[in-house]
């Protein structure tokens, strides 16, 4: 019996969004709304958005001793996230600039802070944590010998499921360990590189699965996502709704995937039930405070 039906190992960020009409070139200056403070990382907002949907959800963490990390802090708890795997110190918390637009597309730039003191000896450190979760989700915010420990550590019959962002190469032996490697398309063409054949979704997600992972789902925006797997390719839609903010929205996706998938769904149903909660995620400003309970989801 597990304790916890997913463990992120990840980010924890202090996010600070501006709205802008578009985004500045080189050497412009543009004006912006007022400056706005929310809890974010990618791993972060993956707990809380797999703790709001009803999982029970841990974090393996570190921020710093300052007011951005209690507010992360916080945040976790509020939301019903164990956070006895959170770190204090070493760093101040990592910050992401963000900016959006008026389409609610954004451009993010993250300073790792406490992010990139998170080691391998952390993760060693949490053995208990990881022999208590039945999924253990994460993502390249940390440092990717980090991610490798993750890899190492997993328990008997957990399942390990990676978003490679920001995107860059990664090893074999993490690669194999994925099911699934969750990429959107400009991740999927970083991890690719040379090996980027064709321009369809299908085309990048056969590519990357005979790159290793025992499976890949590729996200695809409000055109919903793609599954690949031993068993094939299919397409999972989305549902319609109206852009306000997209921030967060893919921490949401991969967050509901893991814990569906922990409960035994099918990649394809998992990936269907995601998309459902990027979609409920993007109606809403915001990061965490824009995470849909599970009640939300089905009321979309």
């Amino acid at each position: 019996m597990y304790d916890y039906d997913l463990l992120v190992v990840g980010s924890a960020n202090a996010d600070l969004v501006i709205g802008v009409e578009r985004r500045p070139g080189a050497g412009e200056t543009v004006l912006g709304t007022d400056l706005a403070v929310h809890p974010g990382g990618k791993g972060a907002n993956q707990a809380v958005a797999a703790a709001r949907l009803g999982a029970r959800t841990a974090l393996l963490a570190r921020v710093g001793d300052d007011a951005y990390g209690r507010l992360l802090l916080d945040s976790q708890r509020a939301a019903g996230v164990d956070t006895v795997g959170v770190l204090v110190g070493g760093a101040p918390t990592g910050v992401a600039l963000i900016t959006v637009d008026p389409s609610g597309d954004n451009s993010i730039v993250v300073s790792p802070g406490a992010n990139g003191r998170l080691t391998p000896a952390d993760v060693r450190a949490a053995a208990s944590l990881f022999q208590a979760s039945r999924v253990v989700s994460t993502q390249l915010e940390i440092p990717l010998e980090t991610v490798a420990e993750v890899v190492r550590d997993l328990a008997d019959g957990s399942r390990f499921v990676l978003n490679p962002s920001p995107p860059q190469p990664l090893p074999a032996d993490i690669l194999a360990a994925c099911d699934p490697l969750i990429v959107n398309e400009h991740e999927a063409r970083v991890i690719l590189g040379d090996a980027a054949v064709g321009d369809s979704p299908e085309d990048w997600a056969r590519i990357l699965l005979a790159k290793g992972p025992r499976s890949v789902v590729v996200t695809l925006g409000a055109e919903g996502a793609l599954v690949a797997s031993a068993e094939g390719v299919a397409r999972v839609l989305s549902v319609a709704v109206d852009a306000v903010d997209t921030t967060g929205a893919g921490d949401a996706f991969t967050a509901a995937l893991a814990w569906r998938l922990g409960a035994g769904a099918t990649l394809a149903e998992a990936a269907a039930y995601a998309a459902r909660v990027g979609a409920a995620a993007v109606t809403r400003e915001g990061a965490q405070e824009s995470f849909p309970t599970a009640a939300e989801v089905e009321a979309l």
